[in-house]
């Protein structure tokens, strides 16, 4: 979809669901007023912010401060694709309502000049630290409501690695898809996905991400490129060679990314996603999280080496490394994977050398890691910390930022709780095997 165009359409585009109420608007720290109505949702936005455009000209503002409506318009209606080929708009798509989502907004502008001369900004360093640090918060909301017991299921947070989602989804252009993993809150946030929507999935709300079909371990949203988080260990990978190929073989100048962590390596779809991308050269690029840990299982307990860009070695693939706790070295490292796919050389693995401050689950006892490790590690490895200090942020400019993304958080729940429950018996809706 073109810079500053957004596509306004139900993200369903099945069977009809239950209307969720007619207007909701949350200030930051506000409750969010329900109104009369039914039938099927979409979204608009209505937001004013200082900053609005990430590196790809995506739209941001809605999560950097001020209201954000919603409203009901309409019947759903069947679409055949939710997502226009790159470079042509759909015909629904409608202009954002303020200038910093235009084309040529300032950071947009940044970004090309930045991507000459390969440094980045402190103004655009700003925006990562705005964005890692939503995500830290968000996570740390999750974590509190799970606790309390508003939460289902289980859910995994990803404190800590931050900087890989952020980095990576930054470098990441209009039409580039992903795949994520049960750790997926990061990289849905960091590609644009609204809070709201993030909050409203994870409490089995209709206006979720996944319209409350599927929590924490599931969001979806196509519209940003998100083709799906997934509760199986190294289950997008076979996902994305194939939207590799399909790119590939319609000529199209995009790129599909799949994020997976170490322990997905010792699985037989990495071997044969890899292998495969390899053999057809698409365009993809394979983005190992690498925290040290499967689950619970430490990494000299489950790898036969210690140096996993070697995995790569046996396809004859290109490959990096990165300090994924250094979020500017990980999006030069990532768009330089990036277009090294897009320019049609092949597939490209990325190890991105992080850490996990938190349990692999919330409420996690980790019993498995030696004494003090987790203490240590977050004193010296958390991405937020490093960046703050590449800055030079002061205490009240960083205070700023932080009190920011914290109401967007805090936020986000009460967008939620207000939001609108599933009935029971849309439960087989939209299912289709």
């Amino acid at each position: 979809m073109p810079r500053g165009l957004r596509r306004v359409s139900d993200r369903v585009g099945c069977e009809q669901l239950e209307r969720s109420p007619d207007l909701l608007v949350v200030e930051s720290g506000q409750r969010a007023r329900k109104g009369p109505g039914g039938g099927a949702w979409r979204l608009t936005d209505d937001v004013e912010a200082e900053l609005a455009s990430d590196a790809s000209g995506r739209q941001r503002a809605e999560q950097l401060g001020g209201a954000r409506r919603v409203r009901v318009t309409g019947e759903a209606q069947r679409e055949p694709d939710l997502r226009p080929a790159a470079g042509q708009p759909g015909l629904d798509a409608l202009p954002l309502p303020y200038e910093a989502h235009g084309p040529q907004h300032k950071l947009s502008l940044v970004a090309k000049v930045e991507g000459k001369r390969g440094t980045l900004s402190n103004e655009r360093l700003r925006v990562f630290m705005r964005e890692m640090l939503l995500i830290r918060h968000f996570e740390e909301k999750v974590e509190e409501r799970f606790r309390a017991g508003e939460l289902p299921g289980f859910l995994h947070v990803a404190i800590g690695q931050e900087g890989v989602a952020v980095g990576v989804c930054q470098a990441m252009e209009d039409g580039d898809v992903f795949a994520s993993t049960h750790r997926a809150h990061g990289h849905t946030l960091a590609r644009g996905t609204h809070p709201n929507e993030v909050m409203a999935e994870l409490y089995g709300k209709l206006e979720g991400c996944s319209h409350g079909y599927g929590g924490s371990m599931h969001l979806y949203d196509v519209e940003r490129g998100n083709l799906g988080a997934n509760a199986v260990v190294g289950g997008g990978l076979p996902a994305i060679v194939g939207a590799a190929l399909s790119f590939k073989l319609r000529g199209e100048p995009r790129v599909a990314v799949a994020f997976f962590g170490d322990g997905a390596t010792n699985i037989g779809t990495f071997h044969e996603a890899l292998n495969l991308a390899q053999v057809w050269q698409v365009p993809a690029v394979f983005v190992l999280e690498n925290n040290h840990y499967a689950e619970s299982t430490p990494a000299a307990q489950q790898l036969p080496i210690t140096d996993l860009e070697k995995r790569a070695v046996a396809y004859g693939m290109h490959s990096a490394k990165v300090d994924g706790q250094d979020v500017e070295a990980v999006h030069r490292s990532a768009k330089r994977a990036l277009d090294y796919a897009r320019s049609g050389k092949g597939p490209v693995f990325l190890v991105c050398e992080t850490y996990r401050l938190v349990g692999h689950y919330v409420g996690d006892p980790q019993v498995y890691r030696p004494k003090g490790e987790q203490q240590e590690l977050r004193e010296t490895q958390d991405p937020i910390t490093k960046l703050r200090d590449k800055l030079g942020l002061l205490d009240d400019e960083f205070e700023a930022l932080d009190q920011e993304a914290r109401e967007i958080a805090e936020a986000s729940v009460e967008f939620a709780k207000a939001g609108t429950d599933p009935k029971p018996e849309d439960a087989l809706k939209n299912v289709y095997a």
